[in-house]
């Protein structure tokens, strides 16, 4: 059985790059072009993993998609990608399980996902096996979440830092090369 992907990104040049990526690599990929599309998918499909840029319609636009994803029952893995990397506990305290920052190369990408594919499925056998144990802990999180998001101001976007620096080069962008661009 293929694993299912919904990627949620609103530049559609990266959504169908990422979905002819991943489908050459073996997944099933469903596309969502927003956050309000994404989550729609989401109640309708059932998927393995979710990944989702961080701003598209708003700031918290990836934060939505996230919060669906943890409330689904099937309880996919989740990954967050983005242009501009964010401190560790800002992300992982949004529910993600990983952080996935663009422009990536192909290989490093498949085997990000890969890896997040082994750890989800590692979480969710051992879940399985100590049920109490998985709710306490879902609980816990789900109350950080809550409380971080009503009680941390809103910090503002860092300026647009490029994510690949070159000395003077245009950088390569491997995944747009695999859909062929240049």
């Amino acid at each position: 059985m293929k694993r299912r992907i919904l990627l949620v990104d609103d530049e559609v040049a990266v959504l169908l790059t990422l979905k002819a990526v991943l489908e050459i690599s073996g997944f099933d990929v469903d596309t969502a072009a927003s956050a309000r599309e994404g989550k729609l998918k989401l109640r309708s499909h059932e998927y393995h993993m979710i990944i989702t840029d961080m701003r598209m319609e708003s700031d918290s636009s990836g934060e939505e998609v996230i919060a669906a994803a943890r409330a689904a029952a099937y309880r996919p893995a989740i990954a967050l990608l983005t242009a501009f990397p964010v401190n560790d506990e800002n992300w992982n305290e949004g529910g993600a399980d990983k952080l996935l920052v663009k422009p990536m190369q192909t290989r490093v990408l498949i085997e990000q996902i890969e890896q997040l594919f082994l750890a989800h499925e590692a979480k969710q056998a051992s879940a399985a096996l100590h049920p109490a144990l998985d709710a306490k802990t879902t609980v816990e999180r789900d109350k950080k979440t809550a409380a971080a998001a009503k009680l941390a101001p809103r910090k503002a976007p860092k300026e647009a830092e490029p994510v690949l620096k070159t000395a003077g080069k245009k950088p390569k962008n491997p995944v747009a090369k695999a859909a062929g661009k240049k």
